[in-house]
This record gives structure tokens, C-alpha cells and sequence, in this order.
């Protein structure tokens, strides 16, 4: 082989070699690249293209649903009714509500004005909602409640307990039957309570029955004896031991009203009233008149009002939202005397019953539609009596206007046989109007209005007060009352 050729071979030789030689050497370094640790930002983008990427969900998780009904949003707020097991005195107040379905029905029914109010106040202050209900507990909803022991309103002041919460009380105006008023020193008063024992709401609620004193008495009884303090170890009296669980007992109800028989129904989630500024003294009829609002509704919106006229009280109504913007614009134009009835000033809903006040001379406020005939035949008397008593020349009439007319039906033959020819009377009226209306007999019960009547059934206000002429505004338990529903 000659010298050139073998220089050829062994050129070649040593390029293989050498490209040998560099392809393990960029082998092992690549191979200790992967093992060394990481300490230059260069290596960051090879890392993450090699690591597995994790999922990223972007989806947020849905805000809770706002109840439609006042009363789911009260059972989410619900705090007493953990660590209660199994109460033999809870449970016989529970039974109690089960056994009596229209108690809880009929007060849910007068509370659906002010139970949206109440709930938000006492979820501004993270109180318990349980709360909303002690006023069925204490006056069944009903504003003009008033017990022998002289409390009186929603949540049952007593006048000294009521003044010491700035509730005033007048001949005019009782501050205890304001709604908001009363419902602001309700939780201001339980708000105390609770701070006084030490954060424990049972015995909070045992002292707004009893009085501060006479549960802390119990307390230290027990303690001198080595008894336990816990609201259910304490000597109280028996209305306030069946107080607390028949609280807890109506909280369960509410929790489950259809394993209990009870049907409560819907109260929408909004608010029913709306607080309207007034500047002058105005008579809630004239307010009512002027709003279109049912005078009753009006009434029961605004109870501390003794006297259905706004003396001694705070400068402000409450009306249904629904009309609040209607009343702030007819106050803008309206002249002061207006407002103003000239009749004497005589409280209501005290003393004398007015069914025997209306015997003598009634009035009547003109509606929309209404005329001098409609009004006649409504009351039974006569077109030209009307035009008499009102000393009126013509038949136009204006809504709002005051007719009185005096009661004629005494010279009746049919008054002779009491209440039931007066109903006979209205059940030919309306049969003559509406062959298909169905009559019913409805028996009053303690804390009813026409209002409250008149929503339970559906029906009219003004249509109750026609079926049942004599009834008076203020019912009394017992009193039969007559409604036309369709059939």
C-alpha cells in the first residue's frame, strides 16, 4: 500500500473517531444537564414544556340564590337551634302549633306587612331570626294587641319598659304600636339582654318575658345551690318557662310547616312599606283618599296614630311601596287644610264600640266610580235622604268626599229580627248581582281586621264593609261576619 493511500485510511479513521468521541460526549452532558439542579432562568421554558400542566378551571361558584320568599330567607338565618336533642317542653309547645295550623296561618297572614322589615333589621345586626317570630308569640302580629298587664303593640311594652326605649305615649300617639319604632327598641332591648347574660340568647328571651331581675334571682338561687344556670335548670315562673320553648317550637314549625299540617303561605322578599316624610298634621283618611290606599291598610301600617291623625308622632308615614311615589307627589300640591277633617277628635279602637256610634250617624268616603245612587242602594237609604243630610244640590260627587248619612234601618220591620234578616238582606242583594257567588259565614278571631278578612278570602274591602254594613271597623272575637266568594 503506498504512503498516500494509507495517509487517506487513517485520515478517515480519525474523522470517525473524533465524531464518535463528540456524539458520548454531548450524550453524558445532556444526561447531566437533566440531573443538575436548576439554577439558571434559561432552563425554565425546557422545564415547563416537559412538566405535565395541571388543569386550570376558571369557572367561579355560583352565589347563593336569593330566596323569593321572606320566609326561606328567615330558616337560612336561623342560629338557636343547634345542640337542642330532644326537649320534652319544646316538643309539647310543638304539638300545641300542630294541633292549632290556623294560629300560625292567620298571624304569618297579619305580620306579611312588617316580617320583611323585621328580617332585615335583625340581619343588620346579626341577630338570630328566630326573632321575627316572637312577635307571633306575643301579640300574634297584630299592632293593636294589648294584654291585661297593659302592654300593648307588636312586641308587648309595657308602658314604663316602652318609655324607657323612647316609645312615647300620649293621648295621641303610642309609640309601642309604631312598627318601626317598637321594632328598633325590640332589639335594642334583646341586644342588651343578651350583652347582660353573657352572650346566651335563651336566657335573653326568658328576661324580655320575666324581666332582667327576675332571672338573674334564678340564677344566683342556683348557684348558691351548685345547680347548673342554663335557661333550662332555672326556677322561673310558668309563663316564662313555656316561653323560650314555644319560641323554639314555632322555629321548628316554620323549619318544616308541611310535616306539621301548617300552610304557611308565600310573603314576598321585598319590602311591603316604604317611609314617606310629611311636614303638616294630615288624617290618614284624607291620606288614604288621596294615596288610593285602603284607609284599613293604612291604619295598620301606621297604629301608633291613635286617633287615625298625626299628632304627637314622628313626621313621617308609612304607606304601600306600590303608592309611596303617587303620595310624595300629591303632598307636593296639595293645600294643608285638605288634608285636615274637621271632625272631633275621638280615639279609636278605645272605649266605645263604634258598630253602636254607627247606629246613630254614619259616614261614607267616596270612591272612584262611586255615584249618589250606588252609595244609596249600597247603605239602604234613600238618593234624596243623601242629598239632605249632605246639603247637596246636584248629584256630582268628588272622590274623597265625606258623606254622612244617617241609620234608617231602626224603622225597619227587619231589624226586629237582629243580625240574621240584616244578612238575609245582603245575601238577596248580592244574589241579584252574582248568582254565582257562594256565601260564608266567617267567625272572627282575636286580632282580625276587615283588612285582614278581606285579604284571607280575596275579596274587596269595600265589598266586606257592604256585605256587612253594622260590622264597625273595630271586630270583635266572635262576631260573624258574611262573604260572597265565587263558586
Amino acid at each position: 500500500m503506498s504512503s498516500s493511500i494509507r495517509k487517506s485510511v487513517n485520515s478517515d479513521a480519525l474523522t470517525r473517531l473524533a465524531q464518535a468521541i463528540a456524539v458520548a460526549v454531548s450524550a453524558t452532558l445532556a444526561g447531566c444537564s437533566s440531573h443538575a439542579p436548576q439554577t439558571e432562568a434559561t432552563h425554565t421554558p425546557n422545564i415547563a414544556a416537559r412538566a405535565k400542566q395541571k388543569p386550570i378551571w376558571l369557572t367561579e361558584k355560583p352565589s347563593p340564590q336569593v330566596p323569593q320568599d321572606i320566609w326561606e330567607r328567615m330558616r337560612q338565618g336561623f342560629q338557636l337551634q343547634e345542640g337542642l336533642g330532644v326537649n320534652p317542653r319544646i316538643e309539647q309547645q310543638r304539638l300545641w302549633f300542630a294541633s292549632n295550623p290556623s294560629f300560625l296561618e292567620n298571624a304569618g297572614e297579619r305580620g306579611s306587612l312588617y316580617i320583611h322589615y323585621i328580617v332585615e333589621r335583625l340581619e343588620e345586626r346579626n341577630m338570630p331570626l328566630e326573632l321575627a317570630l316572637l312577635p307571633v308569640i306575643e301579640s300574634a302580629y297584630n299592632p293593636m294587641a294589648y294584654s291585661r298587664a297593659d302592654a300593648s303593640g307588636l312586641w308587648q311594652f309595657i308602658p314604663s319598659t316602652g318609655r324607657y326605649f323612647n316609645l312615647r305615649q300620649t293621648r295621641f300617639y303610642d309609640g309601642r304600636r309604631d312598627i318601626t319604632a317598637s321594632t328598633t327598641a325590640a332589639m335594642d332591648y334583646l341586644t342588651r339582654l343578651h350583652d347582660m347574660f353573657n352572650g346566651d340568647w335563651l336566657l335573653a328571651l326568658a328576661a324580655y318575658n320575666a324581666g332582667e331581675g327576675t332571672v338573674s334571682r334564678a340564677i344566683e338561687r342556683n348557684e348558691k345551690l351548685g345547680l347548673p344556670t342554663d335557661y333550662w335548670n332555672l326556677p322561673l315562673p310558668a309563663e316564662t318557662q313555656a316561653y323560650v320553648p314555644k319560641l323554639l317550637a314555632l322555629s321548628q314549625v316554620v323549619l318544616a310547616p308541611e310535616a306539621y299540617g301548617v300552610n304557611l303561605n308565600p310573603i314576598a322578599n321585598e319590602p311591603y312599606f316604604q317611609v314617606v316624610e310629611i311636614n303638616q298634621r294630615m288624617d290618614l283618611s284624607k291620606v288614604a283618599a288621596v294615596a288610593n290606599i285602603d284607609e284599613d291598610e293604612l291604619f295598620q301600617l301606621n297604629p301608633a296614630f291613635k286617633q287615625r291623625t298625626t299628632i304627637d308622632g314622628p313626621q313621617h308615614l308609612l304607606v304601600p311601596t306600590s303608592k309611596a311615589q303617587l303620595l310624595t307627589a300629591s303632598l307636593q300640591t296639595m293645600r294643608p287644610d285638605e288634608l285636615i277633617s274637621k271632625r272631633s277628635l275621638k280615639p279609636v279602637f278605645e272605649g266605645a264600640d263604634p258598630t253602636e256610634v254607627a247606629k246613630l250617624k254614619r259616614a261614607y268616603r267616596v270612591k272612584r266610580g262611586d255615584n249618589l245612587g250606588s252609595i244609596a242602594k249600597a247603605n239602604k237609604v234613600e238618593v234624596k235622604d243623601l242629598q239632605r243630610w249632605n246639603k247637596l244640590s246636584g248629584k256630582n260627587l268628588k272622590v274623597g268626599q265625606t258623606l254622612v248619612m244617617q241609620d234608617t234601618t231602626k224603622r225597619s220591620p227587619a231589624r226586629k229580627s237582629g243580625r240574621v234578616n240584616t244578612v238575609v238582606a245582603a245575601n238577596s242583594k248580592t244574589k241579584g248581582k252574582d248568582d254565582s257567588a257562594q256565601q260564608t259565614q266567617y267567625k272572627v278571631k282575636r286580632g282580625d281586621t276587615l283588612y285582614v278578612v278581606a285579604k284571607r278570602f280575596n275579596v274587596e274591602m269595600q265589598h266586606l264593609k257592604r256585605w256587612n254594613p253594622g260590622a264597625g271597623k273595630a271586630l270583635k272575637p266572635g262576631q260573624m261576619l258574611t262573604v260572597y266568594q265565587p263558586h
